[in-house]
């Protein structure tokens, strides 16, 4: 390429970084001219100048999101890297979507700038293929995939929350996305500096629930105090046992005596939790503390699970094609019969299954081209086996369908260690708090319902935290 004989349009309304554009491109052999609002950018590409556009997005005179589809329009193949100090997820989709280059945040790396000129100057000419691997391409760097409509007012309801520092809880089936949602708003949000520190509520056996959350002392601080400064994520926070429930409670609400003893004062972190289950359903069954729900929910996030977002699929598809290729995977591409196929399928275990399903397609099969008769191949193989849908649903298969979610929901299909008590736990505890609800907290009567000699009952109460219910005087 030679670059004396390549144009690059500047337009940014602050001067000085006109002026460290244009000073790096010239000495890079570019040809540049630069101005300080859209209108003389579009008039600039309507006469046929330049061979790439480097702009931000806020100009004084118009938003340059509303310029674009113009630009578009009237030079379709013109390469755009749009600049924004508006660094949202919602600012990085617009700019995808409007069919930009590439996305750069400010402040930013001028090494990067120039590099993505580069890439911008050098691509080869548009077929379908390539517009759907560079979407790609760029969808890998967004925290978070997906166009669609409900994608969309996730996305709005991100923006939103970002530069607050609220408390939010993150609804949504198993493999939706919820940690990408939770990091999404640390890492955009004023706590990116600090840490993000992660507590997986179904992963940890529930007596260590309160030892993992707020240490031993001594030196075991715990998450909270290792999340000062930062953002704690609580996942499946509807498997919190209640006295770790009443403590976290007590955290939010400023009264529970947790010192960081490197600063000497109370942590200070923003919470975010998520579940897949029906807090409100745990309330009634009093497995779930309402207050504790009423200060997790002020800034609720719903995800939408994959089904209903299938138009979705074929750039989740191709994007998990491109991460597993960077992993060292054999690089794959998909044909429109199998993205198709992938767009019919319910998806139980949504985002996190199909990106499991790329993976293992490209791991298992010698074809460069994913066809139909792969995925049908594979989805056969991996689904559990349908039961008849005459008569009652047994309680066999609700469970096999709801331990499928257990493997679905892990990157690699493999649950962390535990999973047998873990399961055990979830049968165990409702089994026994409907038990005792019934009798009235009759302990003699419900160890005989269950079938289960009174001390054995009373000890698997304590060890699951099961609220007891108090007869009527």
């Amino acid at each position: 390429m030679n670059a004396a004989s390549k144009k690059i349009l500047i337009a940014d309304d602050d001067s000085s970084v006109r002026l460290v554009l244009s000073q790096a491109f010239t000495r890079l052999g570019y040809q540049v001219r630069a101005t300080g609002n859209a209108t003389t950018l579009l008039k600039w590409v309507t006469d046929g100048e330049g061979d790439l556009v480097v702009t931000d997005v806020m100009m004084p005179d118009e938003n340059v999101f509303d310029v674009l589809p113009r630009i578009r329009k009237e030079r379709p193949k013109l390469p755009i890297i749009v600049m924004s100090a508006q660094n949202t997820l919602l600012t990085a989709v617009n700019a995808a979507d409007a069919g930009a280059f590439e996305y750069v945040s400010k402040p930013f790396d001028l090494d990067d700038v120039t590099a993505a000129a580069r890439r911008a100057l050098s691509r080869p000419a548009d077929t379908e293929a390539s517009k759907a691997q560079a979407r790609a391409m760029r969808d890998e760097r967004l925290p978070l995939i997906g166009r669609s409509a409900p994608m969309q007012e996730v996305y709005r309801t991100i923006a939103r929350l970002v530069g607050a520092d609220l408390t939010v809880l993150i609804l949504g089936e198993s493999g939706t996305g919820k940690e990408l949602v939770a990091r999404a708003l640390h890492e955009l949000g004023r706590r990116r500096d600090g840490k993000f520190v992660v507590l997986n509520l179904a992963a940890v056996p529930r007596e260590r629930v309160e030892v993992e959350l707020f240490g031993r002392g001594e030196g075991d601080n715990g998450r909270l105090v290792e999340a000062d400064g930062g953002t704690l994520f609580l996942d499946e926070i509807g498997d919190m046992p209640l006295d770790a429930q009443t403590r976290l409670l007590r955290v939010i609400d400023g009264t529970e005596p947790v010192i960081n003893p490197k600063t000497g004062r109370r942590p200070n972190v923003r919470i975010i939790a998520a579940t897949n289950r029906d807090l409100r359903g745990l309330i009634q069954q009093g497995l779930f503390r309402e207050d504790l729900f009423f200060r997790l929910n002020v800034a609720p996030v719903r995800l939408p699970p994959l089904r209903d977002r299938a138009e979705d699929i074929p750039d989740l598809a191709r994007t998990f094609l491109l991460r597993a290729a960077r992993e060292g995977l054999p690089a794959k591409t998909i044909d429109q019969s199998a993205l198709d196929r992938l767009k019919s399928y319910p998806w139980p275990g949504n985002v996190r299954e199909l990106e499991n399903l790329m993976r293992r397609m490209c791991a298992l099969y010698a074809e460069e081209l994913i066809t139909a008769r792969i995925v049908d191949r594979e989805l056969q193989d991996h689904t559990p086996a349908v039961r008849s849908e005459e008569g009652p649903v047994t309680l066999s298969t609700l469970v096999e369908r709801h331990l499928a979610s257990h493997f679905a929901d892990q990157p690699d299909g493999v649950p962390p260690p535990g999973l047998y008590d873990r399961v055990l736990q979830e049968i165990e505890r409702p089994l026994i708090q409907l038990t005792l609800s019934a009798t009235r907290g009759n302990q003699v009567r419900a160890a005989e319902i269950l079938g289960l000699n009174r001390n054995t009952l009373r000890k698997k109460i304590q060890d699951l935290g099961v609220e007891m219910t108090r007869g009527r005087r």
